[in-house]
């Protein structure tokens, strides 16, 4: 008899910390910009608006080339694509030292987005053939936990490479670029060395535990009605995954506007660049936080689109009194809910797609939903940057964000009755003819 917890435990333990360690790479990555804008704006002439243009292009790249991505992880195995992406967008983000104008700061930003597009939507895939349905909440959880952790550390860390300015006649956001690009590029050869492909070439998993887990997943595409597409591109066209992808927009749109803009706004209360970093990391204390917490609850629960109507709410909420608030500790206070709200968000959100796809169609679901929300990153850090260029005021960018969250609220219904009960009452239909 398999002991259930104690198997996902193993599994757990040998791949969600490293996989958190690559994203957190990942997440650093993409988002030290919002610290290096803070002196490169004047070093290449690059003023809110093109700043918001090219910090959003990197969602450009990653929309076009998200799907492609997965669909070749399906084929190469997740070792050698990961590390592939590693190297790629490590040397991009080195290069990105050297950038000395405005169309060089579109173009890799761009760029980057293109080589690390179908890592995140990768590895939910690469979860979902290892976790039951069951278990997915919790896991996603713990996988998510790098994005705030890697905020966490990208504020006080890029607060002191920013002091390095001068050192070998270099500007302090060239010396960030070059210390946070170096690590993924020397990842790549861990990745190959320690990630397994599946369950089926794993030394660690017996026999008779592969054979538990495979029964189980296979348990999960009768229960569920998963679909299984005969081409996988078939996904692409399916309405329940543009549906997904609309109502994950919100999430990106916020996540990727306030992070990218937040310590433009933190550096406005007063003080140096250390001491922004450090007040900067204060909100993804509390992402961390709703992450051990609420996912948890929603797999305890077996609710989820309750928890997702909730923290959409909360999200809203606190965006609009870090608006409206002109108190710094008020705002920070505010901001610290959105994140807590924002990163659970994340994490059961993405149980929502492989309720209703598996194989290489989860694959390429999960691509597009991921790359068309992923516009939201696009669509967030340029419109805020627009909406300040325009009125003078970051609190109008971030009034913009708190409706686009009512606009998820709204949608949550819009799912659940759209989906969940389509769901229900074909598996209903499918149950009696199965007898």
């Amino acid at each position: 008899m398999i002991q259930e917890q104690r198997l996902v435990r193993l599994i757990t333990l040998k791949l969600i910390p490293f996989l958190v360690l690559l994203y957190l790479v990942a997440y650093v990555d993409r988002s030290a910009v919002g610290f290096a804008k803070l002196h490169m704006g004047a070093d290449i002439g690059l003023g809110d608006a093109a700043y918001g243009l090219g910090a959003g292009l990197f969602f450009i790249g990653y929309f076009l080339f998200e799907v492609p991505s997965n669909l070749l992880l399906d084929r190469f195995g997740a070792r050698r694509w990961f590390a592939r992406i590693l190297v790629t967008w490590g040397a991009i983000t080195i290069g990105m030292a050297f950038v000395s104008g405005p169309n060089g700061f579109y173009v890799m930003r761009f760029l980057l987005g293109a080589a690390e597009a179908g890592f995140f939507p990768g590895v939910l895939y690469y979860i979902t053939q290892w976790y039951p349905v069951r278990h997915r909440g919790k896991i996603l959880g713990f996988f998510i936990l790098s994005q705030p952790l890697a905020m966490l550390i990208t504020g006080p860390l890029s607060g002191a490479l920013l002091g390095l300015d001068g050192i070998y006649g270099l500007h302090g956001w060239q010396w960030l670029f070059i210390c946070i690009g170096t690590p993924a590029v020397l990842l790549a050869w861990p990745t190959l060395r320690l990630l397994p492909d599946s369950p089926a070439k794993v030394r660690w998993l017996s026999d008779e535990q592969r054979s538990w887990l495979q029964e189980q997943l296979a348990n999960d595409l009768r229960e569920f009605g998963q679909t299984r597409h005969g081409n996988p591109l078939h996904a692409l066209k399916d309405g329940r995954v543009l549906l997904l992808a609309l109502f994950y927009l919100p999430v990106t749109l916020s996540i990727y506007g306030l992070g990218l803009w937040l310590p433009t706004l933190i550096h406005q209360f007063g003080g140096s660049d250390l001491v922004t970093g450090f007040v900067s990391a204060v909100p993804y204390l509390f992402g961390i936080i709703g992450l051990l917490i609420v996912p948890r609850s929603s797999d305890r629960l077996n609710d989820r689109y309750g928890h997702l109507g909730l923290l959409y709410a909360l999200g809203a909420i606190g965006l609009f009194l870090s608006a409206w608030l002109s108190v710094p500790g008020l705002q920070l206070a505010a901001l610290c809910l959105v994140a807590f709200a924002l990163f659970s968000c994340t994490a059961i959100f993405w149980t929502l797609p492989g309720r209703f796809f598996s194989g290489a169609s989860a694959a390429a679901g999960i691509a597009l939903i991921n790359s068309i929300g992923n516009l939201g990153g696009y669509l967030g850090p340029f419109g805020i940057g627009a909406l300040k260029e325009h009125t003078g005021q970051l609190s109008s960018g971030l009034y913009f964000l708190a409706a686009v969250m009512l606009f998820g609220l709204l949608l949550t219904g819009v799912v659940y009755n759209r989906l969940e009960r389509r769901q229900r009452l074909a598996s209903t239909l499918v149950a009696p003819a199965s007898r």
